[in-house]
């Protein structure tokens, strides 16, 4: 009984008193929007990059592009996310008042977007030639033919690899403190310093992202499910 209200107790001087407790709340918004702002920049970014890749493969003239998205995929994947987010804040957005988390979110979409399109990638490449041979004898050109038939089964196949970027995106993101951003890890360090105690605010901010990553993959394995269902019709 005195150990629970020993834990009652520094709960509250942890995260109630002096609504410590909107530290982390302003630390999850602010790490779901820079998510949020990551996702719709990097699953395009990683499309469009994919797609090129696997076109440039009969057409010699895109081959230019194709050395551009190596050398942009190599150069991301090389390096680490934090390194890339000090860079595109501290000095390519040094003397703009853009907002923090936008420049974050923009940060980790161009970081993912590399990942994302090596998944896509190899989930164009898992389909058979042959559904594109039938497609292109049906009067579909190679664009549609790609869209309307080989991406459909591509995303089925890759849903479970882009769960995984997509929990792995909340995860990077708690280095935006590094440009001042108040994201969950932030706020737990900010707690932490003002009480001397950093096992309540480090556990708080591990059960927030642990509740954020389990969420996710709950939602992805819906989606997968209902996709399997709508195969089986």
């Amino acid at each position: 009984m005195e150990f629970l209200q020993n834990i009652s107790q520094d709960f509250y001087k942890n995260i109630v008193a002096q609504q410590r407790y909107l530290f982390f709340w302003n630390g999850l918004k602010a790490t779901i929007a820079m998510a949020l702002i990551a996702i719709v920049i990097g699953v395009p970014i990683g499309m469009i990059i994919a797609l090129i890749k696997n076109s440039a493969k009969e057409n010699k003239k895109l081959r230019w592009a194709e050395i551009i998205c190596n050398l942009y995929v190599n150069l991301i994947r090389g390096t680490p996310v934090v390194l890339q987010l000090m860079i595109i804040y501290y000095i390519i957005f040094r003397s703009s008042n853009i907002s923090s988390i936008l420049v974050g979110g923009l940060a980790f979409g161009i970081n993912s977007g590399a990942y994302v399109s090596e998944i896509v990638r190899g989930g164009i490449e898992s389909i058979d030639k042959g559904q594109m041979e039938a497609g292109r004898s049906l009067g579909f050109n190679r664009s549609q033919t790609m869209r309307m038939i080989i991406l459909p089964q591509a995303i089925k196949n890759i849903l479970p690899s882009l769960g995984n970027e997509f929990i792995m995106l909340i995860k990077e993101t708690s280095v935006a403190g590094y440009i001042g951003i108040l994201d969950i890890t932030k706020a737990s360090d900010i707690v932490a310093s003002r009480i001397y105690n950093y096992f309540f605010p480090l556990t708080v901010a591990a059960c927030i992202y642990l509740v954020l990553t389990l969420g996710l993959s709950k939602l992805i394995r819906i989606l997968e499910r209902r996709m399997a269902k709508s195969d089986n019709r």
